[in-house]
């Protein structure tokens, strides 16, 4: 893979992690009591959007790496990183398709299914993201 597909990984995953950590923060803690019950806070519709619009980036990268870094990985017998690159891949499926059905669920109880679904695998894909990078890091300093 090349330094510019990595350095594109690096920023998809900033991207759409930051900008879903901020919009999951002002919806779970700062919405505000309104004339008419909670209300959202302010900001909130434009972090969603910016996650929204960010997240196809970050699909279009997995695509890259499936092809460019783990088959060649794989093929080559490679050990380190695997069990944490494998835990990625498994993250990735439900990460993705959790946020495609809670743009397009209707009923309440599934966007709430969708949504706690999103939140625990996409912040389980974060955590495994940085231990791999730090894991490939380390690995590299070493050399």
């Amino acid at each position: 893979m090349t330094r510019l597909e990595y350095r594109l990984m690096h920023v998809a995953n900033l991207l759409v992690g930051g900008t879903g950590l901020v919009y999951g923060v002002l919806k779970l803690f700062f919405g505000r009591d309104g004339e008419y019950g909670m209300e959202m806070h302010p900001a909130q519709p434009d972090w969603q959007h910016a996650h929204v619009l960010a997240a196809p980036l970050l699909v279009i990268c997995i695509g890259l790496f499936w092809k460019n870094h783990i088959q060649l990985h794989w093929q080559q017998g490679l050990k380190e990183g695997r069990r944490s690159g494998l835990g990625l891949l498994g993250l990735a499926v439900p990460m993705i398709a959790s946020g495609y059905l809670l743009q397009v669920a209707e009923s309440p109880a599934w966007r709430s299914t969708w949504m706690w679904l999103h939140l625990g695998v996409s912040l389980l894909w974060i955590m495994f993201y940085a231990g791999h990078w730090l894991m490939h890091f380390q690995a590299r300093r070493g050399r």
